[in-house]
């Protein structure tokens, strides 16, 4: 689930690139920097359930430390940085983003190639680009290796913030992580934006340590940056478009995520009009029989934020959309919340609020297929109007 740790789209993306890399079989992920289109061809589950045994676990709580945390993890398999957020222009034209950066590891043991082409790490990235107005969306990737300059990521106390791949990238534009530029341009669309402090860092699940099976070692080290204002420039069509809103930065870093008793994840971001941002995702069983993993993250006006679970939340899946490439994705949301944790009854919620996507074709397809898109959010919170804006990440619902 965008879901409290590595994304299982992110990790299967990632070890879709080492195995095919790896194996020879896709040439062009292996050049100097590729940006494709490819067909999905990868069975989700299947891609997040192979690590190299010799990175490490995630199998106990950190101590998380800034600047460092913010750059790369190489003891570990899988990591990312995960940028959305939702803009306007000055006449209200409504855009949705996503720019995401994927690292993962190719080989925990000896290395001892001398060439100038060798690398441990493949990067890959994911841009994408929701126009409302028109009803358009626009999803681009690129691929490369952690060699000449061509990827990377960087973040320490002497060493400013930032990742990269090829001119795809977010750094730090003074001495501090924040403010931050993203920048990422292809084929007449592009953004470049400028990210600002908003709450500050928060450690979801266990103090960082998201859960995402239910053995040892299922799981990810897991921070949000949850209101970051924005403000920059859109291009599209040969217009560039001054905006402001809202972004979103997920980091997860792990070593294997996805248990065989799940198939997938249903990821909420939410920044309501209330000043309150809202993490929830839930891990979804093969079957009703399974059991589903909740996560949640409720971050007040001041920062302070605490941990929700299934208890307190009651999803109901209200609309569906199917994809012209294969598979039905769900597609408008009823989301309550209440404070006592009696989901069940609607008359104790605090928040009951329906979320419904700006247009309902926001598909990535990619190596794996996903459904990642900018959402409106409108209803009440203790029985006075609430609205608001997020992203909503679907995972597992086609091959």
């Amino acid at each position: 689930m965008k879901n409290s740790s590595l994304r299982l789209m992110v990790a299967a993306i990632c070890l879709a690139i080492v195995m095919a890399t790896l194996a020879g079989a896709v040439y062009a992920l292996t050049r100097a920097g590729v940006e494709a289109e490819v067909s999905a061809s990868l069975s989700l589950p299947d891609a997040l359930r192979t690590t190299d045994a010799g990175f490490k676990s995630v199998t106990a709580p950190r101590q998380f430390a800034f600047p460092e945390d913010h750059g790369p993890h190489p003891d570990y398999a899988l990591e990312w940085w995960y940028f959305t957020g939702n803009l306007d222009t000055h006449d209200s034209r409504h855009f949705g983003y996503e720019l995401t950066f994927f690292r993962v590891g190719i080989t925990s043991g000896e290395f001892d190639r001398t060439s100038d082409w060798a690398a441990r790490q493949m990067y890959t990235a994911h841009f994408a680009l929701t126009d409302v107005q028109d009803e358009d969306f626009y999803a681009f990737e690129r691929y490369s290796r952690d060699a000449l300059g061509l990827a990377g990521a960087a973040s320490s106390p002497t060493t400013p913030f930032r990742v990269w791949l090829e001119d795809w990238s977010v750094a730090a534009t003074g001495d501090d992580t924040l403010p931050m530029r993203l920048y990422a341009a292809s084929a007449g669309v592009g953004i470049d934006l400028t990210l600002r402090d908003g709450k500050g860092v928060v450690l979801n699940g266990e103090g960082g340590l998201s859960r995402k099976g239910f053995s040892h070692g299922e799981a990810s080290y897991y921070y949000s940056l949850t209101r970051l204002p924005t403000d920059g420039t859109i291009t599209l069509n040969g217009q560039t478009f001054a905006v402001s809103g809202l972004s979103w930065l997920d980091r997860e870093w792990s070593s294997t995520q996805l248990s065989t008793e799940h198939e997938g994840w249903d990821w909420f971001s939410m920044q309501l009009s209330d000043g309150r941002d809202i993490m929830y995702g839930v891990l979804r069983p093969h079957d009703v029989n399974g059991r589903a993993l909740h996560l949640g993250t409720v971050i007040e006006t001041d920062g302070s934020y605490a941990s929700i679970d299934g208890k307190h939340i009651r999803l109901d899946v209200l609309d569906w959309w199917e994809s012209p490439n294969g598979g039905t994705y769900p597609s408008r949301w009823r989301f309550r919340m209440s404070d006592d944790g009696s989901a069940s009854d609607p008359s104790g919620d605090s928040l009951d609020i329906v979320i419904t996507p700006y247009i309902s074709d926001q598909e990535l397809d990619t190596i794996v297929r996903y459904w990642e898109g900018a959402v409106r959010i409108e209803g009440t919170s203790a029985s006075e109007p609430i609205s608001g804006s997020g992203y909503v990440e679907l995972t597992g619902y086609a091959d």
